[in-house]
């Protein structure tokens, strides 16, 4: 029998593998999500070209995904003990499938009964861990470095001592400090300041306000708040600060502070 096919059936063919090309592009998977879901990229490629082509050979894994067929076979081989990929053998060759996406539910199921068998173990080690005391210096420079140690007074919520509070750091930050005033007041946050004495006079709410001699002046103050000391240089063109996270060291600065205060006048 003798086929006669059209005279224009090389377009014919043509047409219809480009109609079926842009199928495919539509139909092809973003496997960036099968990556978030614990797979390589490898095995995201594989696993979503299964879905779009249903069940093939390595080979033609291999053509569909420009990965090694050596290649393929170790992936295939990881995805079926992942339970998201079986086989069957069709003419002596293994033909791959896709298991059911629902699988990948399954897969998180497991792994979230896996930690939450440990998860009570972890959480006591954390908190051993949390108990124990932390020691931590960290420097700042320029205003924005100050306004970091500012904020972290806020965010620590305790009262906070000030010895040496200096008139200057009023001159170099007074919007912040308007600023900084108003969240602590509206925080329930504490002051105790003490000033070298000065003709101003300071008032804010929530504080308490003595004043040393001025021959005690310095351009220095020590911020002390919860377990952390503050050690501020107000200079004019770039102030500094050490803050010290340490228990004993901020314990100690709080004793020396009431020293200060029993020898201040209002």
């Amino acid at each position: 029998m003798i086929t006669i096919f059209p005279a224009n059936h090389h377009q014919i063919i043509k047409k219809n593998f480009n109609h079926n090309l842009t199928i495919d592009k539509k139909n092809k998977m973003d496997t960036r999500s099968l990556e978030k879901a614990g797979l390589t990229k490898n095995e995201s490629l594989v696993y979503s070209a299964l879905l779009e082509i249903g069940p093939k050979t390595a080979s033609t894994l291999a053509r569909r995904t420009g990965l090694h067929r050596r290649l393929v076979y170790d992936i295939t081989e990881r995805l079926i003990k992942k339970g998201l990929v079986s086989y069957i053998i069709e003419n002596g060759k293994k033909v791959f499938q896709a298991s059911n996406p629902q699988r990948f539910i399954e897969i998180i199921k497991e792994k979230e009964n896996s930690i939450n068998k440990i998860m009570p173990q972890m959480v006591d080690l954390f908190n051993q861990e949390k108990d124990k005391p932390v020691q931590e210096t960290k420097f700042f420079k320029g205003i924005e470095g100050l306004k970091s140690v500012f904020e972290d007074q806020l965010a620590t919520k305790k009262e906070i001592l000030v010895i040496g509070a200096s008139p200057i750091a009023y001159e170099i930050m007074d919007i912040y400090f308007h600023w900084f005033n108003k969240k602590r007041i509206k925080s329930g946050i504490k002051t105790k300041l003490i000033f070298s004495k000065t003709k101003k006079k300071f008032r804010f709410g929530l504080s308490e306000i003595k004043y040393l001699p001025e021959k005690y002046s310095s351009d220095m103050a020590i911020n002390i708040y919860g377990d952390k000391v503050a050690i501020i240089l107000w200079k004019k063109e770039k102030p500094i600060a050490i803050l010290i996270k340490d228990y004993e060291i901020a314990d100690a600065y709080k004793k020396h502070f009431e020293v200060m205060w029993k020898i201040s006048h209002k």
